[in-house]
């Protein structure tokens, strides 16, 4: 089938990957335009903008997909269908009626389960004990188009991060086998209309750690606010970044308390203790909570 990819981060990726690779014709790349990066905050392509330049892929940088002008390209592309991982933005149905079979989108979560911008990071915050993806045709109502695929693994022991990646990988390959299907003439399913949740951005002030919670739903805030926003406390009045914990055994520390040995670093909280192990102090890299600790911890409190 004839395809335009739309997506913007590294995370979308593998899927552009996978896609020149089958067997259908992708013939460009929707992406959201340059973004300021680095330290001099330079006007920078999206990941998915540099890889299509790579591959010789024409790219188109909208504004806003309702733009006329980005309208007129995509009818003179004539795709048969848009495949979409993590665009970041909202299509106008002008735009959703251009292709013959629509626009498919892959979606890191296992609808109608965590619809909306950030499905990893709610569903690992929540404690979920399964993940997924899925592959659904967009309707102007968010993420709740009928599913053409869905495939669903237990939840890892992970960040946020690290799992997004995971799924960006597999959901790769499940996004080319959803055009295939749409190619031999299948039909989608409905979502049920019931368990329907929603998934929005993480604001710096959720990912903020109150230390009289138990220690599992602490765990859960800050794994799966890894790497972004990155849930964050203060240490002697100054923000303390905390990426990666553990859960070990009761400590017997008061919240906020911190204990260290020569190999290990633990924190209290209201219910149980959390074992620290990738942190960034005021002013420092990230690090292993291990190292930072040798400065030692002995009267120091997270607050």
């Amino acid at each position: 089938m004839r395809l335009v990819f739309a997506g913007t981060p590294e995370v979308a990726v593998p899927a552009l990957d996978a896609l020149v690779a089958s067997e259908h014709e992708v013939v460009a790349v929707v992406t959201r335009p340059d973004a300021p990066a680095g330290r001099g905050r330079k006007l920078t392509p999206s990941p998915v903008a540099l890889r299509a330049e790579e591959l010789g892929i024409e790219v188109l940088k909208p504004g806003h997909p309702r733009e006329p002008e980005f309208q007129e390209r995509l009818r003179q592309l004539a795709p048969e269908v848009c495949p979409v991982v993590a665009y970041g933005a909202l299509l106008p149905q002008s735009a959703l009626d251009i292709p013959a079979h629509g626009w498919v989108n892959l979606h890191f979560s296992l609808l109608p389960r965590w619809r909306g911008a950030a499905p990893v990071q709610r569903a690992v915050m929540a404690g979920d004990e399964e993940i997924g993806t899925a592959v659904f045709q967009i309707v102007r109502e968010l993420d709740a188009g009928d599913v053409y695929l869905m495939e669903r693994q237990p939840m890892p022991d992970a960040t946020a991060g690290e799992l997004l990646t995971q799924l960006a990988e597999s959901g790769a390959q499940q996004l080319v086998r959803a055009i295939d299907l749409i190619a031999a003439g299948e039909r989608p399913v409905p979502q049920p209309a019931e368990g329907i949740t929603v998934a929005p951005k993480i604001t710096v002030e959720e990912a903020r750690i109150d230390w009289s919670r138990p220690a599992w739903e602490l765990r859960n805030l800050i794994m799966g606010t890894s790497p972004d926003p990155g849930a964050w406390c203060e240490l002697e009045g100054q923000r303390f970044k905390i990426y990666r914990v553990g859960l070990p055994d009761d400590q017997g520390l008061a919240p906020g308390e911190l204990f260290a040995t020569k190999k290990q670093v633990f924190v209290g909280t209201g219910a149980g203790s959390l074992e620290l192990f990738e942190v960034q102090a005021p002013g420092k890299r990230r690090m292993p909570a291990i190292d930072w600790a040798r400065s030692g911890v002995a009267g120091k409190v997270l607050a």
